[in-house]
């Protein structure tokens, strides 16, 4: 370690550096805690804001404020009844009407109630202002009384639409932010408590972790206000769950360290000193690997991906700086009694982790059968991932069935499954007939018709009813026809999920090949091998496969779900490579201090004990904080945090615990650190003399 870096680590351990520290902190967080509460008014819940940029359909929505009615974001109210309708249905359709009109936008009328051809369905739809989504999230809750008051026997009533998807999007999002961070703060305080069996320490890295979370939510304002920085409420939502699970996880290991230390030394500042600066490069490399793999992001196509990769590395950034600065502060501050009733005693004997050492030398003693068996238990997971379907239709968009999803699906059964969402078509005003009469030629296409022109008169709206549902292969054909044979903007739900579909797969292609390059130099880095990195890595990529591959079961036999969203598999891979990885890190780079007094087969085997109880307890913290996406109403986002959650897991009682040491025991110490060689000196650290003799084993959690 640099000398200048060394001697900043010293700083939160020192009798009046932790004064200056938490004064820091203290003060930062007043000055910026009123900008952490207005992170809200910067998000972007734009259709474009998960929209890849640049897309076809992205440049219709921007065209589309050229236009009057640019603001208008249609409710379609749809009653259907069994049998056929009477007399008495139709009056409720019209006195509805009359309702309806005095909540749709002023200035716009509400269309006469259009009948199916079945004759068992009425249509009715209502123009409201999407430009505030709370007052529009509040009217499409207006119209949903009136519909469903004195409705006659037999008659059902359903308000969806592009307003009615619209709003219950706004209402999931709208305490998205609120839920997670109860539930998460919740688990990770439960877990804290079962881990260190202290009715006090679990409070030290809590307040760490909120010292992080204020100022990550504060600095995230700061740069989308002045510097262009996308944010959408997904991305915000992870932010705080990203905060909680990688902080804890660097408390964790930095605790564990200091509990060794303070066995060793009387003086806790000392303790804390020497704790920190060993546990500071993994911790630093740990941070840099996921910061660096979630910028990568910043490659992608999808607004949401790059948004949410961006707005991640912010929070990374200040996990670790509170971990190693804050944390430390706070601890030495409140002094041993933290630890009580188990308060590590100067000159006593550390607890040892007795089964981690069974495990540690049963996989010693046979490691190419251990890792042979890891291998295919995750290899026959992984093959689960094969049959893998890719997509989610509208319908199974929410994990219950929101009112917009009924209309939807009663749309679809008794008009033209696009009547309730048509495409949109933007033409040059001059080529508009010729668009028109193109776009009705084309298969696929109920009816074309010419909404508005813009106020200069340059360019012509059209409304295109498509025979297939919005998010249908049959509409995304029909999408593709439509832009083939008009020389025009085709946007609307269906071309969005087209175009969502097409970046989905050139960002796979573009960002993961970086996303693994980036990881292996810190690996390098951090190792000064380059066979190890490279090991590191396949069992991380091995670990995410066979977590997809478990996950399409849970989703398919479980949870009912018929495929998996776009941007599951991407995001899902940046975050378990990148956070799987930490593990590997903390135990590679404690055996490679261990290999410095011992052999390489002692090393591999005392630092799986020592660092068995910390990564386990870390990763239980991690897969159960991801595993809170699981209970949300939205589909994309729990199918995130179960993958996340299940390849977490496999990283900490799998892979880091059978897979990886075994590798670098079958492949022996030449190989597995090759071009280097950190040859056993057996003398001990200049730090402490008796904290790494090969007589001792080491301390685990």
């Amino acid at each position: 370690m640099p000398t200048w870096l060394e001697r900043s680590t010293a700083v939160p351990g020192g009798r009046r550096g932790k004064w200056l520290v938490l004064a820091v902190w203290l003060l930062a967080a007043m000055a910026l805690g009123a900008l952490a509460g207005k992170l809200g008014e910067v998000q972007d819940t734009s259709a474009n804001a998960f929209l890849p940029r640049g897309a076809e359909s992205a440049q219709v929505n921007t065209e589309l404020e050229k236009f009057r009615t640019h603001d208008l974001m249609p409710a379609v109210v749809v009653y259907t009844s069994d049998a056929p309708l009477t007399d008495t249905v139709r009056a409720k359709a019209e006195a509805d009407r009359a309702a309806f009109a005095k909540i749709a936008e002023p200035g716009q009328e509400v269309p006469p109630a259009v009948a199916s051809d079945d004759g068992r369905a009425l249509m009715v739809v209502v123009p409201l202002s999407g430009e505030d989504q709370a007052v529009l999230a509040d009217k499409v809750e207006e119209l949903r009384t009136v519909a469903a008051a004195n409705a006659p026997p037999g008659l059902d009533a359903a308000v969806g639409g592009m307003g009615g998807a619209t709003a219950d999007a706004f209402t999931v999002f709208d305490t998205l932010d609120a839920t997670l961070m109860g539930i998460t703060c919740l688990i990770v305080i439960v877990l804290l408590l079962l881990t260190y069996r202290s009715p006090v320490l679990w409070v030290f890295p809590v307040v760490a972790v909120a010292f992080a979370a204020v100022l990550t939510q504060a600095f995230t304002y700061l740069f989308a206000k002045y510097a262009g920085l996308q944010v959408d409420p997904q991305s915000s939502g992870v932010l705080m769950v990203l905060v909680f699970g990688v902080g804890t996880d660097y408390a964790l290991l930095l605790i564990a360290r200091y509990r060794e230390e303070l066995h060793r030394h009387e003086d806790r500042h000392a303790a804390m000193r020497i704790a920190l600066r060993r546990a500071f490069p993994a911790v630093l490399a740990s941070a840099a690997t996921v910061a660096a793999g979630l910028l990568c992001l910043g490659l992608a196509d999808i607004n949401s991906s790059r948004s949410m990769g961006l707005v991640g590395a912010i929070g990374i950034l200040f996990g670790f700086l509170a971990m190693t600065s804050a944390l430390p502060a706070l601890l030495v501050l409140a002094g041993r009694w933290v630890f009580w009733p188990l308060v590590p005693r100067h000159g006593t004997e550390p607890r040892t982790g007795a089964g981690w050492r069974r495990a540690a030398e049963t996989v010693a003693r046979r490691p190419r059968r251990a890792w042979l068996v890891s291998l295919l238990v995750t290899g026959g997971l992984a093959l689960s991932a094969l049959g893998l379907n890719m997509g989610l239709n509208q319908s199974e968009w929410f994990q219950n069935e929101p009112d917009s999803v009924v209309a939807q699906e009663r749309l679809s059964a008794h008009f033209p499954s696009g009547a309730g969402d048509p495409a949109v078509v933007i033409a040059r005003t001059p080529e508009a007939d010729t668009v028109q009469r193109a776009a009705e030629d084309t298969d696929g296409v109920v009816s074309v018709t010419p909404v508005a022109t813009t106020a200069d008169g340059k360019l012509t709206r059209l409304s295109v009813v498509l025979e297939g549902a919005p998010d249908s292969e049959a509409a995304k054909d029909t999408v593709r026809e439509l832009r083939a044979n008009t020389d025009a903007l085709v946007g609307g739900t269906a071309a969005q999920s087209l175009d969502k579909e097409t970046a989905t797969a050139r960002d796979l292609r573009t960002v993961v090949p970086v996303v693994l390059l980036v990881i292996l130099l810190v690996l390098v880095w951090l190792l000064r091998s380059l066979v190890a990195p490279l090991v590191l890595l396949a069992t991380v990529v091995v670990s995410y496969f066979a977590a997809l591959g478990a996950s399409s079961l849970l989703f398919e036999h479980v949870l009912g779900h018929s495929g998996v969203d776009w941007s599951v598999p991407l995001l899902g891979f940046v975050f378990l490579v990148a956070l799987g990885v930490d593990y590997n890190i903390f135990l590679m780079h404690r055996v490679k201090e261990e290999a410095r007094t011992r052999g390489h087969r002692d090393a591999v085997v005392t630092g799986l004990v020592s660092t068995g109880g910390v990564i386990t307890s870390a990763g239980l913290v991690l897969a159960a904080t991801f595993a809170v996406f699981a209970v949300l109403p939205l589909v994309s986002m729990a199918q995130m945090g179960v993958i996340v959650g299940i390849g977490v897991l496999i990283d900490t009682f799998l892979v880091r615990t059978v897979l990886v040491p075994a590798l670098a025991l079958d492949l022996g110490e030449r190989r597995f650190w090759w071009p280097t060689r950190p040859a056993a000196s057996g003398k001990p650290s200049a730090d402490t003399p008796e904290s790494t003799t090969p007589d001792r084993e080491p301390a685990a959690l």
